[in-house]
This record gives C-alpha cells, sequence and structure tokens, in this order.
C-alpha cells in the first residue's frame, strides 16, 4: 500500500522585514508519522510551526495538508505549546471535551470520547478537579487528552514538556507513543532536546541555524520502548548532536 503524504511543505520561506527566517524549505511528512524537529536555539523551529497553522503568512512558498491549502475550518489540526493552556475555570473533564465542544460534537459522543480519553491518560478519578489543583504532570495530561478527543488528522508540539524534570517527561514521552501508536494521527514534534527526539521520533530533521534550511534528515528505526542506555540509541544521539553542533 503506497504511503500517504499528510503535510507537504514546498519551498517555503519567511521573512520578518529584513530578517530571513526560514530559507527555501522543503520536506514532506507521510500520514501517521512522528517526525521530530531539531536545530540549534533561536534557528526558527517555532516560526515553522506557526507557519503549519496558517498563523504565519508564509513569504513564499506552499504548505498543503492533504493536498490543500492549509485551512483550519477544513483540517482536523491541535496545537500544543510549552505553557499549560488549560482553562482554570473548567475542571479536568469539561477541559478535555473542550475541543469537542467547539466543534459542536453531539452530547453523546462528546461524552464518550472525553470518557475514554481520560481513562487513557489516568485521569478518570480527577474528572471533577480543577486546574489549580493538578501536578505539573497531570495538567500536561489534560492538555495531551483534550488534543487526541478531538481526533486530529495532525498534531503539532512545541517543547512541550520542556519545563518538566526527567523522571516526569519520560513517562509522558512513552505515554504520548502509546496515544499515538492508537489513533494513527500525524505527528510533528519540536524539541530542542535530542534525547527526547531520538526516544520519540520515527524520523529526525536537522535545522541549520538562521537563515534556516534543512540540513539532513535522520531516521530512527529502534522499536519503543527505547533504551536510552542502548549503543545504537546513544550512537544516534551523538550524531545528531554533532550535526546540530556544527551547523
Amino acid at each position: 500500500m503506497e504511503e500517504q503524504v499528510k503535510v507537504k511543505v514546498d519551498h517555503l520561506t519567511k521573512k520578518f522585514d529584513q530578517l530571513l527566517v526560514l530559507d527555501d524549505i522543503s520536506f514532506n511528512v507521510m500520514k501517521g508519522e512522528f517526525l521530530c524537529i531539531v536545530g540549534p536555539t533561536g534557528c526558527g523551529k517555532t516560526t515553522l510551526l506557526n507557519s503549519l497553522t496558517g498563523l504565519y503568512q508564509a513569504t513564499s512558498g506552499s504548505i498543503l495538508i492533504n493536498g490543500e491549502p492549509v485551512d483550519l475550518k477544513k483540517h482536523n489540526v491541535s496545537y500544543i505549546f510549552q505553557e499549560y493552556s488549560t482553562m482554570p475555570w473548567l475542571n479536568v473533564e469539561e477541559n478535555v471535551a473542550y475541543g469537542l465542544k467547539l466543534k459542536h460534537t453531539p452530547k453523546d459522543i462528546m461524552k464518550e470520547k472525553t470518557e475514554r480519553m481520560l481513562a487513557l491518560v489516568g485521569l478518570t478519578a480527577y474528572r471533577d478537579y480543577y486546574p489549580g489543583e493538578l501536578s505539573a504532570s497531570m495538567l500536561q495530561r489534560v492538555v495531551i487528552a483534550r488534543a487526541f478527543a478531538t481526533e486530529p488528522e495532525l498534531l503539532l508540539m512545541d517543547e512541550p514538556y520542556g519545563q518538566l524534570d526527567i523522571e516526569l517527561r519520560f513517562h509522558l514521552e512513552d505515554e504520548l507513543i502509546r496515544l499515538w501508536k492508537e489513533t494513527g494521527t500525524t505527528v510533528i514534534f519540536i524539541t530542542h532536546n535530542i534525547e527526547e527526539a531520538v526516544y520519540l521520533g520515527q524520523r529526525i530533521m536537522v535545522l541549520t541555524n538562521k537563515p534556516t534550511k534543512v540540513k539532513e534528515n535522520v531516521m530512527c528505526e529502534m522499536p519503543w520502548p527505547r533504551d536510552i542506555a542502548a549503543p545504537e540509541f546513544i550512537a544516534l544521539r551523538n550524531r545528531v548532536t554533532d550535526l546540530i553542533k556544527w551547523w
């Protein structure tokens, strides 16, 4: 069966006044793929992600989802930021259901999908809690559950675990992989953490410094869960580190 291109970025260039940030970037993301994007600090990773959502208008080039220009009214795209974007006046259940409510999902289906996501992220017992009563790990689980509840065809993640300690981060990364496998969602995950990229990604796209180009794509075919102490893991992590070091 032929693989389907979910996202096609073709000769994307983005300038802010005279500052060239993204310079003629082209790449495809296949349906169901987990792509991690890494690069030097300040290289324009978030600018690239914001361009994918249509938040930034491309100076030139094109971005297509399913062969069509990005249209968030038509394409089911979810975005998870580094900050915990929960609504403090809504409880956990209401936060998870929020995206479904915006899409005018019928109440019985909304209830069913919300229940499923609460169970998947282990928050059923905390459904009536409010964000102010939750730990950092639980808050991020709420955000992830809300994103997956709408069954997005594309999930964009921008440094979602950057503020968490290592133990929590690994736990949530394992949870993310489990949800991704179960749902088949296409994921584009931006991180400055090379170990995280090697732990999660099927493919790692390495960017150069500004003006940003695609330097290299590195395939990561190790099975999950991945052992960060395994020689293969360490070798791949070092390879990606060297690619960024010598941008």
